[in-house]
């Protein structure tokens, strides 16, 4: 069967709709699909793409959809759900996987099936938005600049814009989970914002702190660079307060806490248009040596979302045109620190 086909799920959601409206740009043309025929069809009614309607619990019903396609988009999360049985459904039927993820977890269970990836000739690269493709190709860049380094520092804010229903039920399902970095080569966990520093960045001085970002996971595989700590904006007096979580993350994680959570989610409806349009991103990184020489670079782009819609589509043409590397694999150590730069807005600076 002659596969040529880029499937994109969970395209009725914010940002699945987003990109979407975006395919045509890239030339393609995408099957949408998710598992209510009555948010896909009127998508598919503006777009004129086809869709399919499979839920990710029928892996069965999964696996024929995907029987007639090469590249599998994934962007309904959260992803600690989500990612497995795609996964599985695309190696069953030699598919190759995106999905824009930022969580560690599912980075961490992508590079399991490494090997049933190679044989099966496939590419299974999660993280094809925001998460992590700017952070991963700054990562390479800084690497490529100082290559004995052994410390890595990233660091990103958004200024404007807003939420996805989404990555706000990404955020609510991370309740009491604390933070993460790398040290010498292994995850370990630590309390959320147990680090934090003013950055000079776009040439004001802006407060970060810890968090754990995909990067914590992928930024090894892509640099082998063994202690790494990623780092978000944030206002000092709410990272005053954060610091005291681990003493509540119990509490945290209740359901009852998490459906109070849930229940606030569920009206977020993501920034507008005119929001992203006017909200940009930063971000920021750090290389160090044993000798202690030290180098920085910045990139600026435009909003996350808009961001991902791009940079996930760019990645999803590639492998289309057979560009890809089979196994587990990360955007930047596939296509080098310069993929960034193929998306509209996007500058780097050091």
């Amino acid at each position: 069967m002659d596969k040529k086909k880029l499937l994109l799920y969970g395209a009725n959601g914010y940002t699945g709709q987003l990109t979407a409206d975006l395919c045509s740009t890239y030339g393609l043309q995408p099957i949408l699909a998710g598992r209510r025929e009555a948010a896909l069809r009127p998508l598919s009614d503006r777009t004129g793409f086809p869709y399919r309607v499979v839920d990710l619990s029928d892996q069965a019903g999964l696996r024929q959809a995907l029987a007639d396609v090469r590249v599998v988009l994934h962007a309904a999360g959260p992803f600690k759900f989500t990612a497995r049985p795609m996964l599985e459904a695309c190696l069953a039927t030699g598919t190759h996987y995106l999905d824009i993820t930022g969580e560690i977890e599912v980075f961490e269970l992508a590079k399991r099936y490494d090997e049933a990836a190679r044989k099966a000739g496939i590419m299974l690269l999660p993280g094809a938005g925001f998460d992590v493709v700017p952070t991963d190709c700054l990562a390479l860049y800084l690497k490529n600049q100082l290559p004995n380094a052994t410390h890595l520092q990233l660091a990103f804010e958004t200024v404007g814009g807003g939420l996805s229903h989404g990555t706000a039920s990404t955020m609510v399902e991370g309740l009491g989970e604390g933070g993460a970095v790398r040290e010498n080569g292994r995850i370990v966990r630590k309390p959320l914002g147990h680090k934090s520093k003013w950055i000079q960045l776009n040439g004001r001085k802006r407060f970060f702190m810890t968090i754990p970002w995909g990067d914590v996971s992928t930024a090894y595989h892509t640099t082998g660079i063994p202690n790494i700590e990623t780092y978000t904006g944030i206002s000092p007096k709410v990272h005053s307060v954060l610091r005291f979580q681990g003493a509540f993350n119990w509490l945290l994680k209740t359901d009852f806490i998490k459906n109070i959570a849930k229940s606030r989610v569920d009206k977020i409806t993501g920034p507008t248009e005119a929001m992203r349009q006017l909200a940009s991103s930063n971000v920021w990184g750090e290389v160090r040596n044993a000798s202690g020489e030290v180098k920085t670079a910045q990139l600026t782009g435009p909003e996350g979302y808009n961001l991902t819609a791009h940079s996930s589509l760019i990645i999803a043409k590639k492998v289309l045109e057979g560009n890809f590397k089979p196994g587990y694999q990360t955007p930047a150590f596939v296509y080098g620190a310069d993929l960034v730069l193929e998306v509209p807005g996007v500058e780097r600076v050091g």
